[in-house]
């Protein structure tokens, strides 16, 4: 055999061994290795079920948090601090009770059937609730707004030695109408303790009206329109200068100049009742310039 034909023979062999070779141990480079997956699984958190929330729910105000306030077994006093949760739902119910003066709350406290009541109050729970309220007091609430009452339970849940809760908080119903009576009659009386004055100059029965004069008019205007049965009283009055007869004209014709600005300003003319008085109820001296101008004036109060 040739010199030529043994190198290709050669180079055949060393095609065939390496082809070999390659497909028994280097194939397993060509397999893709599966991308691992990123995916989060899905964890569940196991919740601490012994807690009982901290619960505000009435006209007003929805609060609620898991946390709460606590007492020791058989103590009637409140385990301090307070928490941040908490306080922040005591602020938001002062808030409340601040703008609604009437509204009521009994706090409800409870008390376990084994525990031991060593306090001068009945019940355990009540103790708690009074501790509770008088907490509320150290944070400037209104003493009147609050009334107590306890209850004894079988059980109750517990950390440890702490009991949690233990207080309810519960709203009395406002009466809708009695709070809007007190408004309006709030509103009557500073309309009448510092009523609608308005001063004329001499023989004259028209005036311009400042801006507080206006306001007065329309608090005037405010209440007649939600006091259905209310009236308004123009009383006009006069100096002594002249004729008796033409002062008590002359003081008429101002109350009937307030009637007609309260009627273009939306009052009811028909609600609207005017008296002259002329010069026999003076407030102030009529020797003077000073007194008599005191004197020329309108007077306007509800009834």
């Amino acid at each position: 055999m040739s010199k030529k034909a043994l190198y290709l023979l050669g180079i055949a062999v060393t095609i065939i061994l390496g082809t070999f070779l390659y497909l028994k141990f280097c194939c397993n480079c060509c397999v893709k290795t599966p991308a691992p997956d990123f995916k989060k699984e899905s964890v569940t958190i196991a919740q601490d079920g012994n807690f009982v929330p901290f619960i505000l729910s009435g006209s007003g105000i929805e609060y609620h948090t898991n946390d709460n306030l606590k007492f020791l077994k058989n103590s009637s006093a409140l385990i301090m601090p307070i928490s941040d949760s908490v306080s922040i739902g005591i602020d938001k119910l002062k808030s409340l009770l601040i703008t609604s003066p009437k509204q009521k709350i009994t706090i409800i406290g409870y008390a376990t059937s084994d525990e031991t009541n060593t306090t001068k109050f009945e019940n355990l729970g009540l103790a708690r609730a009074n501790d509770v309220k008088n907490y509320f007091l150290s944070k400037g609430f209104n003493s009147a707004q609050f009334d107590t009452k306890g209850e004894i339970v079988e059980k109750w849940k517990t950390s440890s030695d702490t009991l949690l809760g233990l207080v309810e908080y519960q709203f009395e119903t406002l009466d809708t109408t009695a709070v809007a009576h007190d408004e309006w009659n709030i509103l009557k009386e500073k309309i009448n303790a510092d009523p609608l004055i308005l001063y004329f100059n001499t023989n004259k029965s028209s005036n311009a009206l400042t801006d507080v004069e206006k306001q007065k008019v329309a608090d005037i205007g405010k209440y007649v329109k939600n006091v259905k049965e209310a009236t308004v009283l123009v009383v006009g009055h006069s100096d002594n200068v002249g004729n008796r007869d033409a002062n008590i004209t002359l003081a008429q014709k101002r109350a009937e100049f307030i009637k007609n600005y309260l009627s273009k300003n939306g009052i009811e003319a028909s609600r609207i009742k005017t008296e002259s008085k002329g010069p026999d109820e003076p407030i102030e001296n009529n020797t003077t310039a000073e007194g008599k101008a005191k004197n020329r004036r309108t007077v306007i109060t509800i009834n």
